[in-house]
């Protein structure tokens, strides 16, 4: 009896293609389309997606995904602030703030209607409804972040958050740094509700980006790294708040300290449980910043 002459293998995915290449994983025939590059030989579609699956995603040193090298939130956050600025300007149709200010041809300063709708603005005079925060606008601890007196503020406050969110969210992932983001914002926006006077509308990311200025600080040195060069930095711009007439001296220092208090949770959250502490810490500051507001609102109407 004869033996049967071998027959040549044939792609498991397509049957009318001969093939003498397997799958380094599977054994299983493959035929040029179906081939993928692995670190020995080639594999198959499905052993690669398999791989993949059974691969724990990259993480940063401080539990964050490694995406956030991409810089996503950084750059929508900036878009966010450039967006409220043009409905600003919009908002302002018929009045004198041609581009949302009203100083060096209407580049800086000057308010809006959007701007008067979403600044930190507590206010509850004796004999007369309150109006702003002290009326309910709770809101106004948020949107205040993301709206600007004046193209210039706007450049100056999307600059600095160029250079440090980059940075920042690269080492923290994307989820950790825009609730670093929003917490220093929120921070300082509380403080300027707190301690500036009651007939004063403040607005801009300064809030947040001192708290960036901060958390940078802190994640440098977690990570070893010499901050020699952000320190002067910082050391000018706490000058310029200080000294120069209408910043908003709470609503910077309030995000500085917030934003390093929540980065000191993050930097410093033990390795075991990180996540949990991380937001246990984040939802621990909230928690107190929000206790502060409540009780300035009724300290407002009380008074």
């Amino acid at each position: 009896m004869s033996e049967s002459p071998p027959t040549t293998p044939v792609c498991y995915r397509h049957p009318g293609r001969e093939t003498y290449v397997r799958c380094t994983r599977c054994d299983r025939p493959i035929c040029p389309d179906c081939m993928r590059e692995a670190s020995v030989g080639h594999q198959c579609p499905e052993c690669v997606n398999e791989g993949r699956r059974s691969v724990r995603p990259a993480r940063t040193a401080f539990g964050g995904g490694a995406a956030g090298r991409h810089g996503y939130v950084t750059k929508a956050l900036i878009a966010v602030n450039v967006l409220l600025m043009l409905l600003s300007i919009a908002s302002d149709r018929g009045g004198d703030a041609a581009v949302g200010g009203s100083g060096f041809g209407g580049l800086l300063g000057g308010s809006t209607p959007l701007t008067d709708w979403g600044s930190v603005y507590g206010l509850a005079p004796p004999g007369f409804p309150p109006n702003g925060i002290a009326d309910g606008d709770y809101y106004r601890l948020l949107t205040a972040m993301f709206l600007h007196y004046g193209v210039i503020h706007l450049l100056l406050n999307m600059w600095a958050l160029w250079v440090l969110g980059r940075s920042l969210e690269a080492n923290l992932g994307p989820l950790r740094f825009a609730a670093l983001y929003l917490v220093a914002g929120f921070g300082g926006n509380v403080a300027a509700y707190l301690f500036s006077a009651q007939n004063a509308a403040t607005a801009g990311a300064s809030t947040a980006i001192f708290g960036l200025f901060a958390a940078l600080i802190i994640i440098e040195r977690k990570m070893g790294r010499d901050i020699s060069q952000v320190l002067p930095i910082l050391v000018i711009n706490l000058v310029f708040t200080l000294t120069v007439p209408g910043i908003s001296i709470p609503g910077h220092l309030g995000g500085l300290v917030v934003g390093g208090a929540m980065a000191l949770v993050l930097a410093y959250a033990p390795r075991g449980r990180r996540t949990l502490v991380q937001f246990g810490g984040g939802a621990v500051i909230l928690l107190a910043l929000l206790g502060l507001v409540l009780l300035r609102t009724a300290q407002l109407l009380a008074g």
